[in-house]
Parts: C-alpha cells; sequence; structure tokens
C-alpha cells in the first residue's frame, strides 16, 4: 500500500504491486527514477538495481510467502527455490550466503519460529497445530528450533505476549 501511494504521489502509471515487486507501464529513467528511488527510501524501502540483490529479494519473498502459506512435511528448499528462480540452487544459495551472511536454510527457520510466534501470540492454534502448519515432524521439533532460535521455549514465550516478535523486516 505505502509503494502505491508514492507511485500515485510521484505520478507513476504502474499496473501491479506485490510483495517486493513494481511493473510499470514504462521504464523508470532520470529523474522519476532519482524521486521514485528518495520516496521508497524516506518509506524505508530500497529500489533494487543489482541483479543479485534482485535474487536474492526473490528467494526471501518465496521463502515468506511459503512460510504465510502452509509448509508441507518433506518440503525441499532446494526444489522449490530451483524451480521458481530458475538457476542453480548452489549459485543462488552461495550468492544468499555471501550477501546475507546466513544460509537460506537458517532465513527460512527464523522466518517459521517468526511465524510460529505470531501464531502463539494470537493464540489461535495449539503448538502441534502450528508444527503440521509449519512442515515440522512434530511439535517437540518445533520446540526445539525455537528454543535454540529464541533461548525459550514456545510456552515462555506465549508468556510474554506480542513484545518478543520482530518485524519480517528485521530478520
Amino acid at each position: 500500500m505505502s509503494v502505491k501511494n508514492i507511485l500515485q504521489k510521484t505520478d507513476i502509471p504502474f499496473h501491479s504491486v506485490e510483495l517486493g515487486e513494481v511493473e510499470t507501464v514504462s521504464d523508470l529513467v532520470g529523474e522519476k527514477r532519482n524521486i521514485f528511488k528518495k520516496e521508497l527510501g524516506d518509506a524505508g524501502f530500497e529500489l533494487l538495481d543489482d541483479p543479485s540483490k534482485k535474487l536474492i529479494e526473490q528467494v526471501k519473498i518465496l521463502l515468506i510467502e511459503k512460510v504465510r502459506g502452509d509448509v508441507p512435511d518433506h518440503f525441499s528448499i532446494q526444489k522449490y527455490i530451483s524451480g521458481h528462480v530458475f538457476k542453480d540452487y548452489s549459485s543462488v544459495s552461495k550468492l544468499f550466503s555471501e550477501v546475507e551472511g546466513i544460509t537460506i536454510e537458517q532465513f527460512f527457520i527464523l522466518q517459521k519460529v517468526e511465524r510460529a510466534k505470531e501464531l502463539l501470540v494470537y493464540n489461535e492454534s495449539s503448538l502441534q497445530e502450528i508444527a503440521v502448519e509449519l512442515g515440522y515432524s512434530s511439535s517437540q521439533h518445533l520446540s526445539s528450533q525455537f528454543r535454540k532460535v529464541t533461548g525459550m521455549t514456545p510456552t515462555q514465550f506465549k508468556a510474554l505476549g506480542p513484545h518478543g516478535r520482530k518485524s519480517i523486516d528485521n530478520i
């Protein structure tokens, strides 16, 4: 919504705005591009020009959307990413690690833990239901990974309320 508002404010015609991606009617060049880039920066966003950054952002979006949806029990990050970015997974993984400082798998785990936190805070599901939704083999596996990432059990976290959550952009 923020990006749509910026596009409208700067009189830039567009076809669509989705998570991490804008399709404009024509290429942004010159002063329009600079104004759009500045407005995005002021709103806390970044215009990605570098193809490597675009690829990494695409991988992040794919994984965030997967966690927000449903993760099957035997989910393969490698197959999922390769099937969507159409590049060799090992090179994508290496690039991701170099730029982000963590592996794709670690990023995915952090996303799943944040989603678990969200579901715990809003008391929408039991720990077992959350584990199934996030593709864990058991609630014990989720609890173990949750504790490794947060330093506390899901029960301890739930007792804290909404204060222990990070925004998705800060993961």
